[in-house]
């Protein structure tokens, strides 16, 4: 039965890391397609088109996603693409979540779903601990610190966290090892005497 577990965990890691690795990769592709054109996306605006006003200068159409019309000289543009908190088409939520989409309402619920599975680990260990009179590591703490791990790995290469991914990922293999060897002990194995 160990093994059984321990090839579903490895396969679901597999799995975990090759998608969120293939998202992070689909928004770098996308952003530079985008990038490229002459029509972009910017946050709080539906489109962004360069085109030349009447003198022949360069100018930026910029259409919000309410259907507003505003042309901005290059440098307003790149004022306004490069602080997209001061934009008016984004509401104060988005702004203080720091995102530009709906979907990134949803990316930013499974971090915080991620933070409190990951918090809540401690309060498991602590009732645990309380109830048992003892210091004690229940095996609900590992699979908790694994989920919420998981799903914090997942958010930070979302948003392109180099310390969120390598602080996550790393205590992800040590939540993961615990619970092989939580599985791979023999059930007649007594657990060891707290030290101290």
């Amino acid at each position: 039965m160990a093994r059984a577990i321990y090839r579903d965990t490895a396969f679901c890691c597999c799995m975990l890391f090759a998608c969120a690795f293939t998202l992070s990769a689909a928004a770098r592709d996308e952003s530079e397609t985008l990038v490229s054109s002459r029509t972009v996306r910017i946050d709080g605006v539906g489109r962004a088109e360069l085109q030349n006003d009447a003198e022949g200068r360069p100018v930026f159409r910029v259409e919000s996603a309410e259907g507003t019309t505003q042309t901005m000289t290059p440098d307003a543009f790149a004022r306004h693409a490069l602080n997209p908190s001061s934009s008016p088409g984004r509401s104060s939520l988005y702004r203080f979540l720091n995102i530009s989409s709906p979907w990134g309402v949803a990316w930013v619920g499974l971090g915080l779903l991620g933070q409190a599975l990951f918090a809540g680990r401690m309060l498991v260990q602590w009732v645990t601990s309380e109830r048992r009179r003892r210091s004690v590591v229940p095996v609900a703490f590992w699979w908790m610190s694994l989920a919420g791990a998981s799903m914090l790995l997942v958010y930070f290469v979302w948003r392109r966290d180099v310390v969120g991914v390598l602080g996550q990922g790393t205590g992800w293999a040590i939540y993961l090892r615990n619970l092989v060897l939580i599985y791979r002990a023999p059930p007649d194995v007594p657990p060891a005497a707290p030290a101290g």
